[in-house]
């Protein structure tokens, strides 16, 4: 595990939220299900510059208390289902 990977998990750790929680994703009638820590080791596989813009945009979603983890990982989570089906096409 890499350092910037471990500060995410670290940061949600200290924040309270479990990095096994998983969000649904509706796609085409089909559900699937993403956990946090799967979504953080997914944006690990990027370039250093996209793990450090990961991990400042965790930070900042965290600091806006209306954003939130939730809606960071909803918003990452989509991005990878995009990125994973127009691949596919």
């Amino acid at each position: 595990m890499n350092k910037i990977q471990q500060q995410c998990k670290q940061i949600l750790t200290e924040e309270g939220i479990d990095i096994f929680s998983e969000i649904d994703f509706d796609v085409n009638g089909e559900v699937h299900t993403l956990s946090f820590n799967y979504i953080i080791e997914t944006f690990m596989g990027a370039s250093d510059e996209s793990q450090l813009v990961f991990l400042t945009a965790l930070q900042k979603a965290l600091e806006a208390k209306e954003m939130g983890a939730n809606k960071f990982f909803e918003g990452m989570g989509q991005l990878l289902l995009m990125t994973h089906l127009s691949e596919k096409m």
